[in-house]
């Protein structure tokens, strides 16, 4: 099957709920109107689907190959790369001074989600170079970033990220890796770091670490963590690759899904000499700061990650609606049709593909006016502005991410489910998607994580503050439904109502009682995340229900699809938002229930 991006929907997304005009208004993006986007996407569109989707299924089969510490990479990965680079890709987002193209976010991350549908294990590769790219901006020096960035933002070297270890996951207190001042101004790092992303491979000439490690001297826990930068190959003042660092690939983990992305084991030099006396590396800011530098890298991570949830759930809808729309089994409940029909006229299925389908556009939505939001933070002149987009891309960022991924398990499996039996069968593709996006509400932080920084960070924080700003926005969005007299708006008027109000007191919750009763708010934090985003995104899509009615009002438009859009709008109203009451109810009343068995009687 083949992918088809979906552009229409994404332009819409931009032009109507994004404001993309406007973004044209700021500095720096006085080009980056709709017919640059429009341009953009097509061509991305052309990329993903000849170039990178083809080998999705295949690189599945035939993953990357360790020998003796260097990865082949899937057949097809490096051709696929290449053309990826001569594009430009990889700067889409980036400054002009280093080569970038300068493209708002919100363009940027709309081709992400192309290529992430095409292959997620393909895009990682980009995506933590995007990361490593963020870090260096935020917190290398002026020479670290004129020597270091132009060749990463061209693709002739990538990055990666170095937090995990063996003893240290998500408490990076634990970290263990050292690094020696050399007295010349560089460190010797030694230690050993676990699942990373493409941290061996043969698509480009050099690999860019970024690395947490602790010097001598640092006080414990996290407050003792530095950023250091750690090439593959060490890097001449004149730009060419010297000799071999002592860093190398251990071995490469066998995975339940994307598995044509190389997960190395990274063996920095070691204390019994077995490599070396320790990878040269340079400090990236100042010491003891590099929990708060990477977080930088973490955050654009993680949007990025949302994002790959939008993209393998798009993926596995496109498979599931075309095997519904060819697959011929029983006759309609109700006998509308005399003889068996495909099984896309069966009212479950429809449940099912309505249920795909509103999930990702609303996700999708939400991402783009999020991705707007960055760019508003960035340039706009007016720092009151700067300061609210902030904080509301930052409120969004773990509602992006862990909403996002664990919608796509869901849709995945409900791509499965479409299928039937013969969704369980590898060679009909449904069950890799699956697979894929197991990962997703994993890495970079567990969903959990994310909902703890929802909480504390995104709503304790403030008071409550952004939250409340978002729904009083969402107020200003029912007023605008209260009037009409479609059954559409009606339905999502009622529901998005009660989901606000649920949304507020679950709010009201967490400010009165986190200090006071942490583990009894903790024990709703992810059900707070996944009402959080199911708010969010029905009130994206009850905009879009606002702008489709108005348009079709005014006969603009493209009517079949602006008809969709309010099908699907009126579908996340009465069985995705209908849900979010009951789920007040289970944070609010529930932590009693979730901390109440004994510890021993599990």
């Amino acid at each position: 099957m083949s992918y088809v991006a979906p552009v229409k929907d994404m332009l819409f997304c931009m032009k109507e709920l994004a404001g993309l005009e406007a973004l044209t208004r700021l500095p720096g993006f006085e080009d980056a109107g709709v017919d640059t986007a429009e341009a953009v996407l097509t061509e991305a569109a052309r990329y993903c689907s000849e170039v990178v989707a083809p080998l999705n299924a295949e690189s599945d089969r035939h993953p990357p190959v360790w020998r003796s510490g260097a990865v082949s990479t899937a057949a097809g990965f490096k051709r696929a790369f290449r053309q990826y680079v001569e594009g430009g890709w990889q700067g889409l987002q980036h400054p002009v001074e280093f080569g970038g193209q300068g493209l708002p976010k919100t363009i940027a991350a709309a081709c992400s989600e192309m290529l992430n549908s095409a292959s997620l294990s393909f895009a990682l590769c980009p995506l933590l170079t995007d990361g490593a790219i963020e870090a260096l901006l935020t917190a290398g020096s002026p020479e670290q970033r004129s020597f270091f960035l132009p060749k990463m933002i061209d693709g002739t070297w990538t990055g990666t990220m170095n937090l995990t270890e063996p003893q240290a996951g998500s408490d990076l207190a634990m970290v263990r890796t050292k690094a020696v001042p050399q007295g010349d101004g560089t460190y010797r790092i030694s230690g050993q770091k676990i699942y990373i992303t493409y941290g061996e491979h043969d698509l480009a000439e050099n690999i860019l670490h970024l690395v947490l490690a602790r010097t001598p001297d640092a006080p414990p826990g996290v407050k003792g963590i530095s950023l250091f930068l750690c090439p593959k190959y060490l890097v001449e003042p004149d730009g060419s690759l010297g000799p071999r660092n002592d860093v190398y690939c251990a071995s490469i983990e066998h995975k339940l899904g994307i598995k044509a992305s190389p997960t190395a084991v990274l063996v920095f030099g070691d204390d019994q000499g077995k490599v070396g006396a320790g990878a040269l590396a340079q400090l990236i800011g100042e010491e003891n700061r590099g929990l708060e530098y990477m977080f930088v890298m973490m955050n654009a991570a993680r949007f990025s990650v949302g994002v790959q949830g939008i993209g393998v759930a798009e993926r596995a809808y496109q498979r599931a609606v075309a095997y519904a729309r060819d697959r011929v089994q029983s006759r309609p409940v109700g006998g509308s049709l005399p003889t068996g029909a495909t099984i896309i006229h069966h009212p479950d299925v429809k449940r099912m593909l309505m249920t795909m389908r509103a999930h990702i556009e609303g996700c999708r939505a939400l991402a783009c006016v999020s991705a707007a939001a960055f760019d508003q933070s960035h340039h706009h002149p007016d720092a009151v502005v700067r300061q609210a987009s902030q904080a509301f891309h930052e409120f969004t960022v773990p509602l992006v991410k862990g909403f996002s991924t664990e919608m796509s398990i869901e849709v995945t499996s409900l791509g499965i489910q479409v299928h039937g039996g013969m969704g369980y069968i590898e060679e009909t593709g449904a069950a890799q998607h699956f697979r894929d996006s197991r990962i997703l509400a994993i890495y970079e932080g567990t969903t959990a994580i994310q909902a703890n920084d929802l909480v504390g960070r995104k709503t304790l924080r403030d008071g409550g503050a952004t939250a409340r700003a978002v729904a009083q926005q969402i107020a200003d969005t029912e007023r605008e439904l209260a009037d009409r007299t479609s059954p559409a708006a009606k339905a999502m008027h009622r529901n998005l109502h009660a989901a606000r109000c649920a949304f507020v007191e679950v709010v009201d919750f967490v400010v009165a009682h986190t200090r006071s009763m942490p583990a009894t708010v903790y024990a709703g934090s992810v059900p707070y995340l996944m009402l959080a985003g199911k708010v969010l995104a029905g009130w994206q899509l009850a905009r879009a229900l606002v702008i489709a009615e108005n348009q079709l009002a005014q006969g603009s438009g493209d009517e079949p699809f602006l008809q969709a859009k309010i099908a699907t709008a009126r579908f996340f109203a009465e069985h995705i938002l209908s849900t979010v009451p009951g789920m007040r109810d289970a944070i609010v009343n529930g932590a009693d229930s979730v901390n109440g068995l004994a510890v021993d009687s599990f």
